[in-house]
């Protein structure tokens, strides 16, 4: 069966989007990128050539875009750091 994956966000550059992926994927959410083909080759890093989608599976669009807005409120816990506290 395919895997049906919905846009969640997008971001202006690969390297946000890679740490919104790694993001995700420590939490459990499979994440994967979308982007122009010409940002790689080339290396535009501005405007719209630049822009990323962050993409997930459907049913767990909802925990992911949770997870976006609490890392973009700065409410994002690392759980390493208060289980040495």
């Amino acid at each position: 069966m395919d895997r049906k994956d919905i846009v969640i966000g997008t971001t202006s550059g690969v390297f946000e989007a890679e740490i919104l992926r790694s993001l995700l994927e420590s939490r459990g959410i499979e994440a994967r990128l979308s982007h122009e083909a010409l940002t790689t080759i080339y290396g535009f890093g501005v405007g719209p050539l630049a822009e990323v989608e962050i993409m997930v599976p459907t049913d767990q669009a909802n925990e992911a875009r949770q997870i976006l807005e609490d890392y973009y409120a700065n409410r994002i816990v690392d759980d390493d750091a208060e289980e040495s506290e």
